[in-house]
């Protein structure tokens, strides 16, 4: 998209006023300055509304949930063992804030407990000790086996920062400046923001995976089961269900930041039995790590969704 070009969001539902609330939610990310794409779908109704639902975009830690199910769906198999043992040393380890990765000093930790920590508190050093077990590529070939078109795994979660060092050092404000720079002109400085290397997904091709992961219509049910658990276990509540904090609705979820990425996917579900899929990839041009407004946009997304769809 070049710096001069107003763009203009392809809005897609199933009635008017699903439209009408797509359109808003469209209206309002623009009114922030923060582009990308949005989806919710009904899970079992099919209903859905949203704009922009089959652009590709880097998926930063969104990607550990097509990981984890293919992880889950190994253990469940029978391939992997939950228990075993895997040692993460700091020394070689990844980039992060939370769980392993913040670690000073080597700990081990079962594979479940791996995959419980990659998804609960987004853990960059347990996806990468499982992508040692399990590599991108079978990753990648075991979604194209199941027909997950429209999501890519590429590459372990510590090769984005490896790549964004490269292309800026330790200047953060600078690696920012050339993702906000590149995502505009479409020639991209730090390759894990580039669509043709990055970990990728689509709205439609998230949404989809979710509901098929709801409705136990992939891998095993063991691992759908298992997956749906741990998503549930999110610690981070700011994006998706920010606005939908109540004893009746249960949000399972996972975050995913990166540069001017904010994401989320996740399911809404309520006591009356409504489920809805929901992804939110936004990018934005905000020279800044913190932006709780454009959470709270996401948030507010997904209410109005997830009232709107409800039977």
């Amino acid at each position: 998209m070049s710096a001069g070009r107003v763009h203009r969001p392809a809005c897609t539902a199933d009635d008017v006023a699903l439209l009408d609330v797509a359109e808003a939610i469209a209206a309002d990310w623009a009114e922030l300055g923060v582009r990308g794409s949005f989806l919710a779908r009904n899970i079992d109704t099919g209903e859905r509304l949203g704009f922009d639902v089959d652009e590709p975009v880097p998926l930063a830690s969104v990607v550990k949930v097509p990981l984890a199910l293919v992880v889950l769906d190994r253990i469940a198999a029978g391939e992997l063992d939950a228990a075993r043992p895997v040692t993460v040393d700091p020394a070689t380890g990844s980039v992060g804030p939370t769980g392993l990765a913040a670690f000073r000093h080597p700990a081990t930790v079962a594979v479940g407990d791996l995959a419980l920590l990659m998804l609960a508190v987004s853990d960059n050093a347990a996806a990468d000790a499982l992508l040692d077990l399990v590599p991108p590529a079978d990753v990648d070939a075991r979604l194209a086996a199941w027909g997950c078109s429209g999501i890519r795994v590429r590459h372990r979660l510590d090769h984005m920062y490896r790549c964004a060092a490269g292309a800026a050092g330790n200047d953060f404000s600078l690696a920012l400046e050339l993702a906000i720079r590149d995502d505009r002109s479409g020639r991209h400085t730090i390759e894990t923001l580039d669509p043709a290397h990055a970990n990728l997904g689509t709205a439609a091709s998230l949404v989809t995976l979710l509901r098929r992961v709801w409705r136990d219509e992939i891998a095993h049910v063991g691992a759908t089961a298992e997956l749906r658990r741990l998503m549930g276990l999110q610690v981070f509540t700011h994006r998706l269900a920010g606005e939908l904090r109540a004893d009746t609705v249960r949000v399972s979820g996972k975050t995913g930041t990166f540069l001017h990425l904010r994401h989320e996917i996740g399911v809404v579900e309520a006591e009356s039995g409504d489920r809805v899929a929901m992804a939110a990839l936004t990018r934005s041009d905000r020279r800044a790590h913190l932006a709780p407004d454009i959470d709270l946009a996401i948030a507010i997304s997904a209410r109005q969704a997830f009232e709107a769809l409800r039977r």
